[in-house]
């Protein structure tokens, strides 16, 4: 059960860009075995032999649990690139605040993908667990990269997949990010 007093606050971003992510992230960690190459990482998260389990399983249950609690706000990666400002009010409404609009501006400009990258409290660049000459921890913030990595017979198979794994999931992405072919 969830605890009623703690707001939880759930980002899901669509699965290929999601794998493509994680796929960079391990890449560059030090703390984590190697990833091994594109294609097997991708068949081993399809499989949900992920290091934090299976993606499907994780943004359903979440999603499951935001119908039935109050206190989980779900949100979109997609949704809050396309527009920050309103991503961010819906945010603050369930939060209970009400920033000025001087405060608003300020927020949606920090959170802006560029000055997340160059600011060095959270673009993790003095961790030393991370191998920054492979990959930087924020990398692109790019919707639809997934389309520089994944091949057209890769593409077919994630789909076939993931109709599979999220037929009976009332989850839809805001944006049509999986039928596009690379």
């Amino acid at each position: 059960m969830l605890f009623t007093w703690v707001k939880i606050v759930y980002v899901a971003r669509n699965a290929k860009d999601s794998v493509v992510s994680y796929y960079h992230f391990e890449r560059m960690t030090v703390i984590f075995p190697e990833p091994g190459d594109w294609d097997s990482y991708l068949k081993r998260f399809m499989a949900g032999k992920m290091m934090f389990g299976s993606w499907y399983d994780h943004v359903n249950n979440w999603w499951k649990r935001k119908q039935s609690y109050s206190n989980v706000h779900f949100m979109f990666y997609e949704d809050l690139i396309e527009n920050t400002g309103r991503e961010i009010e819906k945010l603050s409404t369930f939060l209970g605040l009400s920033p000025s609009s001087e405060e608003m501006e300020r927020i949606i400009d920090l959170v802006q993908f560029d000055k997340m990258k160059t600011n060095n409290n959270i673009n993790l660049s003095g961790f030393p667990g991370m191998n920054f000459k492979v990959s930087s921890f924020i990398r692109k913030g790019k919707v639809g990269d997934w389309k520089n990595h994944f091949t057209v017979a890769q593409n077919e198979e994630f789909e076939e997949d993931y109709k599979i794994k999220m037929k009976n999931s009332t989850l839809k992405f805001p944006i049509k990010v999986l039928t596009e072919n690379p």
